[in-house]
Formats: structure tokens, sequence, C-alpha cells
């Protein structure tokens, strides 16, 4: 289904030769240009104020009142560049000299001078002559600053100082060929960082696809991209709908980019960014305001608590070296956010250290399991060390509970969307463990009912059920049902 290739550059002296991930943000553009229009003006005004009045012999006491009507008279400038869409990326991105229609846009934001002057009643008060000698300088700086800023925007772009939001392209060679990098940067702000070309749409409705398609997973899964843009052609929705259902067990979103025939009718239109013509067709499972709000509680609970219970972990470390040989931290693969594996820590409970192909759950009476071990799994403190892990980033306090890597392939294979749960990160406790889905899951219908939770909480989620869900795990622990 795939053909993992990075085709498509482009010619345009826009192509972003960098591979550097950091850069500032494509769609910082935007308010940088119109911070820097509106500090041209506050200068302006306080700069044409001093040179007036100080040829007519005033003092500098009136500096303040041209820069607070510098001020007034910036902010009506931005408005009206934004609405001559002078801030759009194809207008700030091309050669063509805006100079006069920068001009343009100042004349008829100057005209909020006289109207602020008649309104605070200082007519009287101001000397003409120094309110034009502010409109001059704007005026001049304006167009000089622009094309300043545009010889920097495109040096900025050549180097990677600018980049967009990553993202792996995936559509048909034909959609495909209308996209180089530059294209993608420079009208949606995308920073292609692969490109997938499938077959035919045709050949994406076939069922004979399957493997490629996990050849397709397993590419953008190694890549660190923000998101998933797709390349095809609107009149086949089957199409998309077929895609679609491999992408969803990512967790990215996913945009629909406009096909041949829309984009011949975007490219004769400037007036709105065409970023508002791609089409969302799968969103991401929580936003980045979500993202930050969701760490940041993790790291302040996992601080806390680490501070809190190290008296613990030291006294449960020590009888542990005392009772058995071996380490006393348990380490053990995991698949964590987006299916990436990660190193899983627990204080060690059994004589074993299973890990690869070969995993066995615990059951009652494990004789793997040691004394100190059993009372450990009972009150969940060998899950402590944890901690770490979401301080490190790869967990988190609540979320579905990491299985085995060989536990996942096999469930994933038995278990419709199972694959779903790593659409967040693992946590150390989760909304199937405080309704009774604690420990082991030795029946395959068990196992179903804990990923029906998991993905319930993947679609409800919220700060609230997160610290719900702290308490409930509390009262949990008093009741060691399934922990063995």
């Amino acid at each position: 289904m795939t053909d993992l290739t990075n085709t498509g550059g482009s010619t345009s002296t826009y192509e972003v030769r960098s591979r550097a991930r950091l850069g500032l943000p494509f769609v910082l553009i935007e308010p940088l240009f119109a911070t820097l229009d509106a500090a041209i003006i506050v200068a302006a005004g306080a700069l044409g104020g001093i040179g007036y009045q100080r040829v007519l012999g005033g003092t500098l006491e009136d500096v303040g009142f041209y820069a607070g009507l510098g001020l007034v008279a910036s902010l009506a400038h931005v408005l009206v560049a934004h609405f001559l869409g002078l801030y759009r990326h194809n207008h700030l991105l091309d050669d063509e000299r805006d100079g006069g229609r920068v001009l343009a846009g100042w004349c008829i934001a100057a005209l909020i001078i006289p109207v602020v002057l008649f309104l605070f009643k200082s007519g009287d008060e101001v000397s003409r002559g120094s309110v034009l000698c502010f409109v001059s300088v704007a005026a001049a700086g304006l167009v000089c600053g622009r094309w300043m800023a545009k010889r920097i925007l495109r040096a900025a772009l050549l180097t990677g100082i600018i980049r967009g939001r990553r993202v792996v392209v995936v559509g048909t060679p034909a959609e495909l060929a209308q996209f180089g990098r530059a294209d993608l940067l420079t009208r949606f702000g995308l920073q292609e960082i692969e490109r997938v070309t499938l077959p035919r749409v045709d050949d994406l409705l076939s069922a004979s696809e399957a493997k490629r398609g996990e050849a397709m997973m397993a590419r953008i899964r190694h890549v660190a991209a923000e998101e998933i843009v797709l390349a095809l052609p609107w009149s086949a929705p089957q199409a998309v709908t077929a895609l679609l259902g491999h992408l969803r067990a990512i967790p990215l979103p996913v945009r629909l980019l406009p096909d041949c025939a829309v984009s011949t009718v975007l490219r004769h239109q400037t007036s709105k960014s065409q970023r508002l013509y791609m089409v969302e067709v799968q969103p991401a499972p929580l936003s980045a305001l979500d993202r930050l709000s969701k760490r940041l509680l993790d790291i302040v609970v996992a601080t806390t608590s680490l501070l809190i219970l190290i008296l613990p972990l030291a006294i449960s470390a020590v009888a542990i070296k005392l009772e058995s040989k071996g380490p006393v931290i348990f380490r053990q693969r995991r698949h964590g956010f987006n299916g990436k594996p990660f190193v899983i820590y627990k204080l060690r409970s059994m004589r074993v250290q299973e890990d690869g192909g070969s995993v066995v759950q615990a059951t009652k009476q494990d004789p793997r399991v040691t004394r100190v071990g059993r009372l450990l799994r009972q009150t969940s403190i060998d899950e402590l060390p944890q901690l770490i892990n979401v301080l490190q980033g790869h967990m988190s306090i609540v979320g579905p509970r990491p299985h085995a890597l060989v536990h996942d392939y096999e469930y994933g294979r038995m278990i419709a969307n199972y694959a779903f749960r790593h659409h967040v990160k693992p946590g150390i406790t989760g909304w199937a463990q405080v309704n009774g889905y604690r420990g082991g899951t030795p029946q395959l219908e068990l196992m179903k009912q804990r990923i029906e939770l998991d993905l319930w909480y993947i679609d409800n989620w919220s700060l609230t059920l997160d610290v719900y869900i702290m308490f409930r795990t509390a009262f949990e622990l008093m009741r060691p049902r399934n922990a063995y």
C-alpha cells in the first residue's frame, strides 16, 4: 500500500534545507510582522514629535503624548493591514513589492489620528506639522521595515530557523504532484518530514493492502510528526474512509488537503489563509492545552509523591535485597504513547526477570512471587518507581495500564480497537483499575472489559476525571482484590 519516499521536492527558493527540529513556529510569522509594524509606528510617533518640537524649540515633555498617539494609530494600522491581507503568508513570502498596499493601509489607519484628537479635545494643542512629520516617518518606516523583514523571513526559511508543523504527507501520485515542500510551507504552514506515496485510489479499497498498511503505520510512527495530512481526491470519500481505518490507531490529527480541482480555485484567492480549506477528518485525542494541563498535574503529583514516599521505598528496597538475590528494580519493555516502547520500572516482586517473547501473568499463590513481593503487590508499593517514568514523560499518573509487549501483540490480534489504548500515555492507575479490573486478566473476556473502560476514559478525558481517579485509587488500595 505504501511507497515510502521523500519525493515531491520543490524547485522554489523557499525549499527548507535545514533538518533541524528546533525553530520558530510558522504560525508566529503573522503576529511578529504585526508587532514590528506596531513598534515602527509607536517609534515614529515619538521621533516625529521629538524632531518637529525640537526644531520649534519645544520640550521633551510632549514625547509621551505623541508616543501614545502612535500606539493608538498602530492598533488601527494592524487591524487595517490584517483586513487587507498584508500579513498573509503568501504575501509575505512572495517577491512582489507591496509598498503601495502598505502605504494605502497606513493612510487609512492614519485617519484615526484626527478622530482621536477631536475626541480628547486636543486639536488646538497639537501642531499639525508634528502630526504630518509623524505620519511621514511612519510611512517610510513601514515600507522599509516590510522590505527588510521579508528578506529576513526568506533567509530564516532557507536556514530552517522558521519551521511549520511537522507532518507526514500521504496521498496518491496525482494529488501529491501539486504539493512540493515549499508549497506546503508557504500555503499551509506545514513542514514535510516524510512522504508516503499510495497506489491508485481504487487499490486503497483492496483488502490485500493490509500488510503494506502496517508498513506505512510503522514508518509514520518512526518519524516525529505532529500530524498527518492526506492528498486524496475529494471525489473518492470511500478511499479516505479506508485510509482512516489504518490511521485511527495513530494518536495524531489527520487533515485532508485540497485536491487538484479545489486547489485550482484557491490559487486565485488571497483574502483568506488556505489553511482554512484543510478538512480535519480525525481530531487529536487531546488538545495541546489538554496535554499541557495533564502533564503539569503529572509533574506535581509525581514529585510530591516521591518526596512523601521516599522512606517506604527505601525500606522496601532493603527488604527485597535481604530476601532474595537480584536487582531491586525490575525493568521491562512496554508500549507507550503512539505504540513507542519504553522501559517501565517496578520494585522486584518475583525471583524471575521476564521480558521479551515469554511473559506469564502472576496468579494466586504464584511460586515466583517472593514473600516481600506479595506484600508489595497487594499494596501496589511495587508500582511506585513508575513515578520516575512519569517524570521522564513516558507515563502519566492516570491512563490505561501498559502491558508487556508480547501481551500487546497477542491481544491486539484478538480485541478490536485495542491499539486505541496508545492514544494517550499509559498510567500508574486508570479508570479500569478503580472499577475492579486491577491485576491479572486470565480470561479474554476480562481483558475486553478492561479495554472498554480504557477507551471510555480516553473518549471522556478531563482533568477533573484524572483527579477523581486518583482519589478512587487511594480507596481501591484498601481492598487488595485481584492483586497477587
